[in-house]
């Protein structure tokens, strides 16, 4: 008998770029496997969003949720909180809303999900003119067989491998170490602190390579002038091997 599959969040945060989003979505909607609910996790955007999404919702073959909150800044640890809160499935893919994924994206994820685990893959990144960079060729390639090695014999955890743009984790497992850390406003680090609290509280790593591959389209880089205080409380973090932060997603939990 075949085991049945976890129900599948795809939780996609976003900040006023209309036009990306519209790409990624078009691109979930290519998909060879569906997921169970698609929960966009909006940082302030405008009307002009807001709109899309809603009218988006209506002709989604599955369903679509929009969590916004007001734009005070960058607060993306809070609103990924906030949408990993409202979402129903029991394992979560994570992806930015400036990446384009291909076809299989969704199905590679879910042929490496298990039960302990958190995953984390790459992305290719895009010039301007919208072609691969040359140091990424590498990163387009599809290969099971090669998957199922990287899998097997690449379990360290490296925060160079960690990118929140293309992350996978177990509701449950985000709930245990009470999700993003909302003291991280502003640019940089959040993923390295939330993914070492999984690892010290049991979690192990997975790194998904060969699959589950997202193209990233060019943009100016965000500022990151909070950048040295968000690497001090991941300093703190990976210091005290905390599993738990006090400012995180159980406000939000019924």
């Amino acid at each position: 008998m075949r085991k049945k599959r976890p129900t599948i969040t795809l939780l996609i945060s976003t900040y006023n770029w209309l036009e990306a989003l519209k790409k990624v979505l078009e691109g979930v909607e290519c998909q060879t496997v569906m997921p169970d609910e698609i929960v966009i996790a909006d940082d302030g955007s405008g009307e002009e969003t807001v709109s899309f999404v809603q009218q988006y919702a209506k002709t989604s073959c599955v369903p679509v949720r929009h969590v916004w909150h007001e734009d005070k800044g960058f607060r993306r640890s809070m609103i990924l909180n906030k949408a990993v809160a409202s979402a129903t499935g029991d394992y979560i893919i994570e992806m930015d809303g400036d990446v384009i994924p291909e076809r299989h994206f969704i199905e590679d994820h879910i042929c490496v999900a298990r039960r302990g685990y958190f995953v984390c893959g790459g992305r290719v990144m895009l010039k301007e003119d919208g072609r691969i960079s040359p140091s990424h060729y590498f990163n387009c390639i599809r290969s099971r067989v090669l998957r199922a090695l990287v899998l097997r014999c690449n379990t360290e955890y490296n925060v160079r491998h960690i990118k929140g743009c293309n992350m996978a984790f177990w509701r449950d497992d985000f709930i245990a170490v009470n999700g993003y850390d909302e003291a991280m406003e502003g640019w940089g680090s959040e993923d390295h602190e939330f993914t070492s609290r999984l690892l010290f509280a049991g979690v192990k790593y997975h790194r998904l390579k060969f699959g589950g591959v997202l193209y990233h389209l060019y943009h100016k880089a965000a500022s990151k002038e909070n950048a040295e205080k968000n690497r001090e409380i991941f300093r703190k973090v990976w210091l005290e091997r905390k599993t738990w932060t006090e400012d995180g997603v159980n406000k939000y939990l019924g």
